[in-house]
């Protein structure tokens, strides 16, 4: 009986202490550095958006990150790692589109899913656009259209591959519109733009962001832009609803932050809040201003209806490119 009651008094005893030592934890978290994956290279648009970002968040978190660059398969690999890593806290890193969209849907890596990680935070979105060489002589939407119409297969048109989100936009413009375009597919924005100036092509589809060199030197014009509110950096280029199309042309890409999915709730809110305060910063917006992106904050539950959406019509656009042997 004495043993039992002593066996019983250091059970509640040890349940009580990890109850406190949790607590604690939480309390004083971060109490050391945070590990950072990035799902791309150092000193790309990616890179650069989650190293000002961090930066900002310190200043709210009271604590300091260190940005690990993991690139490459399908901007799945940081993911992969922040999926697999203790849900302390002491992990995170960033998601967009190739990683919640691509990399899910080709199912190129074992035990991939969204599910197994807490979205934190959208910080930017970056809407897709339509560019034309300064060599061709239309500047309009509508008068790219009846050009294609004119000459079928005949504008050569660069997209980032087939399957990825800038070659369904120009499929649905093909499909929509009866038209033919000469797709020809590069592997980065910088790869288009250097393709542009050769004139390799004659409009791209990327960012306006992506080709804001050439859309200053007047090498290239911005057409429309696949949104809803016109680019507060590039205010003359008209949205796609303006330019006659739906709404079903909305088209970005974005970055957002999440942890593994058993972070504990109060450190995810304390992280969240940290990360709000850093998006609708007037130091952000100025930035992003800069460089023609827009700060778009959303928390973890709106995020993960923002992902799950944008999932639900891409996977439907690319089953249709499987059944046709496209992809």
């Amino acid at each position: 009986m004495k043993k039992t009651s002593i066996m019983l008094m250091i059970m509640v005893f040890i349940c009580i202490t990890c109850v406190f030592a949790n607590g604690e934890n939480e309390q004083g978290y971060p109490s050391k550095d945070i590990q950072f994956y990035v799902n791309a290279d150092a000193g790309g648009g990616t890179d650069s958006i989650c190293r000002k970002i961090t930066q900002l968040a310190e200043k709210q978190l009271g604590g300091s990150f260190y940005l690990v660059n993991k690139p490459g398969v399908a901007d799945a690999v940081g993911p992969s790692l922040i999926m697999a890593a203790k849900p302390d806290g002491y992990t995170i890193g960033n998601i967009n589109y190739g990683s919640a969209v691509t990399a899910v849907y080709q199912k190129i890596v074992n035990d991939y899913s969204m599910d197994r990680l807490r979205f934190i935070a959208l910080v930017t979105e970056e809407c897709d656009a339509i560019m034309v060489s300064k060599r061709v002589p239309y500047r309009t939407f509508g008068a790219m259209i009846e050009a294609a119409k004119a000459n079928p297969g005949k504008i050569k048109v660069g997209d980032q591959g087939i399957g990825s989100r800038v070659y369904l936009c120009v499929r649905k413009i093909e499909e929509t519109y009866k038209v033919k375009f000469n797709k020809v597919s590069y592997s980065s924005s910088a790869s288009q733009r250097e393709a542009m100036l050769n004139g390799e092509i004659d409009v791209a589809v990327t960012s306006l962001g992506d080709f804001a060199s050439l859309l200053k030197s007047g090498d290239a014009v911005g057409v429309c832009e696949f949104s809803s509110i016109r680019n507060a950096t590039y205010p003359t280029v008209p949205t796609c609803l303006e330019s006659g199309m739906g709404e079903d042309f909305l088209s970005s890409s974005f970055l957002c932050i999440a942890a593994p999915k058993d972070i504990p709730d109060a450190i995810a809110l304390k992280l969240e809040s940290a990360f709000k305060v850093a998006v609708e910063s007037k130091e952000f917006k100025d930035w992003t201003a800069s460089i023609g992106i827009t700060p778009h904050f959303l928390d973890g539950q709106a995020l993960k209806k923002y992902i799950g959406n944008i999932q639900k019509k891409d996977f439907v656009a690319l089953d249709e490119l499987k059944k046709q042997g496209l992809i």
